[in-house]
């Protein structure tokens, strides 16, 4: 206890700068991951067993130093990271590095660490929900926060909710499942099962954010247009001390009733004057998955123009 601290404590403060799984069970530790992270985890466990020898005990204090020693200090951090001049990257993972594909991902990394709250509009694979998480999970990484909340409305599920097999938590788990999937690309799987175990990173449905005030988190609202405007103000004031918030969203997208008004639409006039917030808008420029999304987005515009034109 004296070397993981009360409850873990400085196991978890371990825990959050690796990837690698750490295992506690009687006087062994087992440690899987990758070798690189493997040498600094052992060089990290022997530097807190020479201190404990010597002055009897630790503290987290202790724990932190020794972390900042030894963790090689040029891994990456989303806040200066850069590849190139134009190519910044967000997230190194063991699969890929997470950066800025375009333009105006760039503008959106730029205002993300300029501000406190940054709303992201435009249409869907511009990397707007990606790019967010891929923030949120480096913030983590570099201890900029304590925890990542997800939120999304559920308003598909509609009337039909009731129909679908399972409790409360499962009936809403499909409309969460592309912020799991962003995570799953970021996160080793046992690591991100760890975190979600301990609440350091939550996925829930907006409609659970009511009540609460969150301190020291990176909090995401993605498909915000579905958010009416009540919904939206009541997000954004769960805003605790040294917190930041993205909102996401395509206006071109709402599900709600046609007498309900879009928090995301409203939100745009309501805050455009307020410093330490921003907005960020894509186009179907940006997009970034298959080629063939730019085009079907850019064959439905032109739809668009054409069905208003006969209206008139």
């Amino acid at each position: 206890m004296s070397l993981l601290g009360y409850n873990d404590s400085h196991l978890h403060l371990i825990e959050q700068r690796f990837d690698a799984t750490i295992t506690a069970r009687g006087s062994n530790i087992t440690l899987r991951g990758e070798d690189e992270e493997l040498n600094q985890l052992e060089r990290v466990f022997n530097e807190l067993q020479f201190l404990l020898a010597k002055n009897g005990t630790l503290t987290a204090n202790d724990v932190n130093t020794v972390l900042d020693l030894v963790v090689d200090i040029s891994t990456p951090k989303f806040s200066a990271t850069k590849l190139r001049e134009t190519d910044v990257a967000v997230l190194f993972t063991k699969n890929s590095i997470i950066k800025a594909k375009t333009p105006n991902q760039r503008v959106y990394l730029d205002k993300a660490q300029r501000n406190d709250i940054v709303f992201a509009i435009g249409p869907a694979g511009t990397g707007k929900t990606y790019l967010a998480v891929a923030m949120a999970v480096a913030s983590l990484k570099n201890n900029e926060v304590s925890k990542i909340v997800l939120a999304r409305p559920a308003v598909e599920a509609g009337e039909s909710l009731g129909f679908l097999p399972g409790d409360m938590a499962q009936k809403i788990d499909p409309y969460l499942r592309p912020l799991y999937d962003a995570l799953d690309d970021m996160l080793p799987s046992e690591k991100l099962k760890l975190y979600l175990e301990r609440r350091i990173i939550e996925i829930v449905p907006l409609a659970y954010m009511r009540g609460r005030t969150l301190h020291n988190a990176f909090v995401i609202l993605d498909e915000a247009q579905n958010a009416t405007a009540m919904q939206m103000k009541m997000f954004l004031t769960r805003l605790g001390n040294n917190s930041k918030a993205i909102i996401t969203g395509d206006v071109t997208q709402i599900d709600l009733p046609t007498n309900a008004t879009s928090g995301l639409v409203q939100i745009q006039e309501v805050l455009k004057k307020i410093e330490g917030i921003d907005f960020v808008y894509f186009d179907k420029s940006d997009v970034v998955r298959h080629r063939l999304v730019r085009e079907i987005i850019d064959a439905y515009e032109k739809f668009g123009e054409k069905e208003n034109g006969k209206g008139k």
